[in-house]
């Protein structure tokens, strides 16, 4: 680290030791202009994290952009702190006190004249113009009440003194929303006068914020002030060094050794520190007037005062030490969730312990508005998956389990769940595993004669016995080898299904409602459909466009012409002619919806980044997306009138499959050496089940979520094992965490700051974390046998539409997408990801050629009649992960994945720094799984 960066280093170590922060501070310069009235003070530009000037015409504020300094300004305002009046922990209660204290305090051989002093303290004691920030319905109502007048009226006379009070239009200022809660202001003064020979030049720290007035265009307690008038024929470079003094001021370092000098030389030794990281660009290469716009993110200041590599042994070792620190930043390894107790259900008790205190507000932190959205949309999401696959498993076992028990089960299983769990975001459901392991099953049992629900009966109760076993031991410890290679490869399969399952739903509705392809305009006189009653229709298929002589003696025409379809059919008729079979608007219409439901949720969850309208609105689109998508789609559905397939939900509360009842019986039906044979198939459950569950509970209780509460895995596994009890007896689907699912419920429930700097995006603060939504959920699933005449208006398209946006979605947020995006992307066009800076494009590549394969071989085996390898194949995973510790070397594994827990320790024997430092450095480089949603533009 170089010399000059010490000091800024130490203030910042010696900042959080003591446990103290700086408040965030709103930088206002204000510029010294003569106008025809005389001299009058203006703003000319503010600060909060980014500049905004006021532009040319002086009507508008200009793009949040990062500030460009002119070089010789810095030197000149590193000489002002050098030779200029500098006070620190000034004591003042008024603005004129302040300038008073700084002109009396001068030193002799700069001291100003007591007739210069009268009238510099004069004008400094004006009032400034501020710069009106309007909504835009005030700016409407401006112009249509002066449409002629040119620039609106406002302000102050030039000579008008300084109010003691904040004026009315500070008070009303819209820009005070933007402002972080507990902020300070500094003030910028610059400008010429004719009166002074040299330049006055003044840095003043109050000791406490004060009030200063209508000093400022917001009303906000004020911190520092820094003064710089001079002659005439230099108002240019009082501006630029102005502009200086506030940049240097929004800089956090520099902010922290503001707050904590004692001396002139600690300011001076600060801007020192920030000239050292200045990067220069040279002129000719670019525009000045164009704004840089704001970053996504920047490095954070402990970043920027660990990136000196000179004081560690090697670059080499550097980047190896900061690389294992951030894999390790995304393991699980550390968390207290995971530690071994070493006694018998040590793990479970700890996560009871833990989530009791907080199982009060799991109720009241879900009173917002923004629960009701998460849901509906849960809720509409949940029903289509149960319609779905109740009736997929109706179809794999001949109605033993079907969509009512589908509805049940999951309103049943997850109202449970919800209210007794260590982690009650996640939403149960049936997957697609679990149901090819219920396909395989059933049709063993036809096979070999056995009674269905009674086999399943028994693996339900061992897979029950095994899971209390896992929880236990503590099994879930073993999570800590789930790696980002391991839960992508995961998501990814499921994030498939879900897209598949919507396209296959979709094609298999254009085999429902064909399309007539051999439709000619020309030919519509010949296309007809008539009802036929006759024995001899039997024989024919309806393609026919005469009618048999012997087709209606015993009925009249006008009777045959006025039957509908279901009345022809209801009285054993046949439908012949060419157009019976073509419905060509369903079809296309339904295929309409599908794509612009799909459509309207990707684009309306991003109006959060929106440049249109206000930040409330936006936010509240965003929130309502899916519903209003939903909406949207059902009202044009609707208003077309067409006969579209809707949302069947059962009415009537028996079994989908007579034969079976309510409860299944342990014996009677099968042999009784099936209890013990179950055994064998339970374990296979057992690993598809502990894997399906752990991998989804690892993915949502990953860092970057920011999860107050804590996880509870081992009490997730103990429900989801005891739930396997009730649900085998009573013949209801089997249930685990839904993925894309529990994503969706999550990415629902996003918490950002409710303020933020202009071009500053809004903070993610973390989920709502509650049990209200998911309850709700499960119990409104639950009651939708009863809101049957309500959701029979919902189009099946729309909600396969809702599928395949999440299946996208949640396909879009991890990292392998990004990867094999980068296999088809030139190396010129490739984005600059951190882990393309430190690991070869080529490893990077295998890497992901790697996930690919295992990819397509889950897919495989969760297609074809190996599915019973599936569970088996899951755990491989974990296997494969640490073959690739052969291939690839610790460094370039934490960049592209996690270290497993047995290779952190040696990487933190190679040496690495400070936790607390690495920590901060290791958040900015890290690639979460799951990337935040687009963020909203101010």
């Amino acid at each position: 680290m170089t010399p000059t960066a010490k000091p800024a280093s130490a203030a910042l170590q010696r900042d959080e030791m003591g446990g103290t922060t700086c408040p965030p501070l709103f930088i206002q310069l204000n510029q010294l202009l003569s106008t025809a009235a005389g001299l009058e003070w203006r703003e000319k530009a503010r600060w909060i994290k980014f500049e905004e000037k006021v532009e040319e015409d002086g009507e508008r504020w200009s793009m949040p952009h990062v500030p460009v300094l002119c070089l010789h300004s810095l030197f000149q305002l590193r000489t002002c702190l050098q030779e200029g009046m500098v006070l620190l922990d000034l004591e003042a209660l008024s603005f004129k006190e302040i300038i008073d204290k700084a002109l009396s305090g001068q030193p002799e051989e700069a001291e100003l004249q007591p007739e210069l002093k009268v009238q510099l303290a004069a004008l400094l004691l004006r009032q400034p113009r501020h710069q009106p920030s309007t909504a835009l319905l005030q700016r409407l109502a401006q112009l249509s009440t002066s449409p002629c007048r040119g620039r609106a009226e406002g302000g102050s006379e030039p000579r008008a003194q300084l109010s003691a009070t904040p004026l009315k239009e500070q008070l009303r200022n819209q820009f005070q929303k933007k402002i972080p809660p507990g902020a300070e202001a500094a003030h910028v003064a610059v400008g010429e006068v004719e009166f002074l020979e040299k330049p006055f030049a003044a840095f003043i720290r109050l000791r406490r914020g004060v009030a200063l007035g209508s000093l400022a265009e917001v009303a906000l307690p004020s911190r520092f002030l820094f003064i710089l008038l001079g002659p005439h024929a230099k108002g240019n470079m009082y501006h630029e060094v102005g502009r200086a003094m506030a940049t240097l001021l929004t800089d956090e370092l520099f902010q922290r050794v503001a707050w904590q000098a004692e001396h002139r030389e600690d300011l001076v030794t600060g801007m020192e520190a920030f000239l050292d990281e200045l990067a220069v660009l040279p002129p000719g290469k670019w525009d000045p007037s164009a704004h840089i716009p704001p970053p996504s993110c920047v490095p954070s200041p402990h970043r920027r005062t660990t990136m000196h590599p000179p004081d560690w042994q090697s670059q080499h070792n550097g980047d190896m030490a900061a690389a294992a620190d951030r894999a390790g930043l995304g393991c699980l390894d550390s968390r207290e969730e995971l530690e071994r107790t070493g006694r018998l259900f040590g793990g479970l008790l700890r996560d009871i312990r833990r989530k009791m205190p907080w199982y009060r507000s799991d109720f009241s932190d879900a009173l917002h508005p923004q629960c009701l959205s998460a849901v509906l949309y849960i809720y509409l999401v949940t029903v289509t998956n149960a319609i779905t696959f109740g009736g997929m498993l109706g179809e794999a076992t001949a109605n033993m389990q079907g969509v009512l028990e589908s509805f049940l089960g999951t309103a049943f299983a997850g109202s449970i769940f919800c209210l007794f769990a260590g982690q009650p975001l996640t939403i149960l459901s049936s997957t697609g595993p679990v149901l090819v392991f219920e396909r395989l099953l059933f049709s063993f049992s036809q096979d070999h004669g056995l009674d269905y629900l009674e086999f399943r009966l028994w693996i339900g109760l061992w897979v029950a016995f095994f899971g209390l076993v896992l929880v236990a031991t503590e099994a879930s410890h073993l999570v800590r080898y789930f790696t980002r290679f391991t839960e992508e490869g995961f998501c990814a399969l499921i994030s498939l299904i879900f897209i598949h399952d919507a396209l296959k739903k979709m094609w298999h509705l254009a085999d429902t409602f064909p399309i007539n392809w051999q439709y000619r305009l020309d030919d519509i006189t010949s296309y007809s459909c008539i009802c036929n009653l006759s024995s001899l229709g039997h024989s024919s298929a309806g393609n026919d466009t005469q009618l048999p002589s012997s087709m209606a003696p015993w009925q009249p025409p006008a009777a045959l012409a006025g039957l509908s379809r279901t009345q022809c059919l209801g009285q054993g008729g046949h439908l012949l002619g060419t157009s019976c079979h073509y419905v060509p608007d369903i079809t296309l219409v339904s295929f309409l919806l599908f794509g612009g439901t799909f459509l309207s949720c990707a684009a309306l969850k991003r109006f959060r980044s929106s440049r249109y309208f206000p930040v409330g609105v936006r936010n509240l689109v965003s929130d309502f997306a899916i519903i209003l998508a939903i909406l949207t789609s059902c009202a044009v559905d609707a208003t077309l009138g067409l006969e579209t397939p809707k949302l069947l939900v059962p009415s009537e509360l028996k079994p989908t499959n007579p034969v079976r009842g309510w409860i299944v019986l342990p014996f009677g039906a099968n042999p009784w050496w099936i209890c013990l044979v179950s055994a064998v198939p339970a374990v296979l459950v057992t690993i598809l089940i502990f894997m399906d569950q752990q991998i989804t509970a690892v993915i949502l209780n990953r860092r970057e979520y920011k999860l107050q509460k804590g996880a509870g895995f081992h009490l997730d596994l103990l429900c989801v094992s005891l739930l396997m009890v009730v649900t085998s007896a009573t013949g209801l689907p089997w249930y685990v965490s839904a993925t894309v699912i529990s994503l969706a419920h999550m990415e629902s429930l996003r918490k950002e700051s409710t303020t933020s700097a202009p071009g500053e995006h809004p903070e993610f603060l973390g989920i709502r974390e509650q049990r209200l939504t998911g309850l709700a959920v499960f119990i409104l699933t639950g009651l939708s046998v009863f809101m049957a005449p309500v959701l029979k208006h919902i189009p099946m398209p729309v909600l396969y539409g809702v599928f395949l946006h999440m299946g996208v979605a949640a396909l879009n947020s991890i990292q392998l997408t990004e990867r094999v995006c980068l296999l088809l992307m030139p190396a010129k066009h490739q984005p600059d990801l951190p882990y393309l800076q430190h690991v070869p494009l080529r490893r990077v590549h295998l890497f992901t050629i790697t996930q690919l394969l295992c990819l397509a071989l889950l897919w495989a085996l969760k297609s074809t009649t190996a599915a019973l390898l599936f569970p088996v194949m899951l755990l491989a995973l974990v296997g494969i992960r640490r073959g690739l510790e052969r291939v690839f070397s610790p460094r370039d594994l934490s960049w592209l994945d996690s270290l497993l827990p047995a290779a952190a320790p040696r990487e933190a024997a190679a040496g690495r720094p400070r936790r607390q430092a690495a920590e901060s450095g290791a958040e900015e480089d890290a690639q979460p799984m799951h990337r935040p949603a687009p963020q909203a533009s101010p």
